[in-house]
C-alpha cells in the first residue's frame, strides 16, 4: 500500500466517481481557494489554475500524501459559465446553452508525496437541444442548478437536454475517470 490519498474537494460527485472505480480517499479535505476567473482567462486556463491551486493548498500541510484536486469549468466560446448564484443567472446560462454546443473543461492536478506532479485538462463537448421557456422554468424550479457550473447537472434531470456528448462523460459530472486513474497509476499510487 502506498501513501494515503487525499481528495482536495468539497464535491460529493467527485467522491462518488472515485468510488465508482474502486478508489476511496483516506481523507476528503476541501481546499479554500479563489475560483474567480482572472481577467482574460479562458475556460481551460481557469480549470487548470484552480485545480493546481487546490492541490497546492492541501499539499503544504500533507507532504506525505497523494493530493488529488479537480475543477470543472463550463465554457461557451471564450465565456466562462461559473456556478449560478441566482435563478436569474441560471436562466441566463441555460438560455445561452440552449440549442448549442459548449465545452466542459476538467482540470485535474495530482501531487505525489515525492513532490512529483501531474496536471491535465480534459475537454468534453456537450450539445444541448433547443430548450423551451417551460423546460428552463421547470428545471430552475427543481433547484438542481444550484452549486453546478453552467447551472446544470448532466447526471440529473438535465440529462434530457443533452443531444450529444463528445469525450468523457465523467468529466462533465466532475472528474475525468480514465485520465485521473492513469495519473494516479503513473505517479505510483496503488490502493
Amino acid at each position: 500500500m502506498t501513501a494515503p490519498l487525499i481528495l482536495a474537494s468539497a464535491s460529493p460527485r467527485r467522491l462518488q466517481l472515485l468510488d465508482q472505480i474502486g478508489i476511496v480517499p483516506a481523507q476528503v479535505i476541501p481546499a479554500e481557494v479563489d475560483e474567480t476567473p482572472l481577467p482574460k482567462e479562458l475556460p481551460a486556463q481557469q480549470a487548470k489554475r484552480v485545480a493546481v491551486d487546490k492541490a497546492e493548498a492541501i499539499a503544504q500541510d500533507h507532504p506525505n500524501s497523494f493530493i488529488l484536486a479537480a475543477d470543472t469549468v463550463v465554457g461557451c466560446g471564450r465565456r466562462i459559465l461559473p456556478k449560478a448564484e441566482s435563478e436569474a443567472e441560471a436562466r441566463k446560462f441555460l438560455t445561452l446553452l440552449s440549442g448549442r454546443r459548449h465545452r466542459v473543461y476538467g482540470g485535474v492536478c495530482l501531487i505525489a508525496p515525492n513532490g512529483r506532479r501531474s496536471v491535465k485538462v480534459v475537454q468534453t463537448a456537450v450539445v444541448f437541444k433547443p430548450l423551451s421557456k417551460g423546460e428552463i422554468d421547470a428545471y430552475i424550479a427543481g433547484d438542481e442548478w444550484r452549486d453546478k457550473a453552467g447551472a446544470y447537472a448532466i447526471q440529473g434531470k438535465a440529462a434530457v437536454f443533452v443531444r450529444q456528448v463528445v469525450g468523457s462523460y465523467s468529466n462533465v459530472v466532475g472528474l475525468p475517470l480514465f485520465e485521473t486513474n492513469a495519473m494516479l497509476r503513473g505517479l505510483g499510487y496503488d490502493d
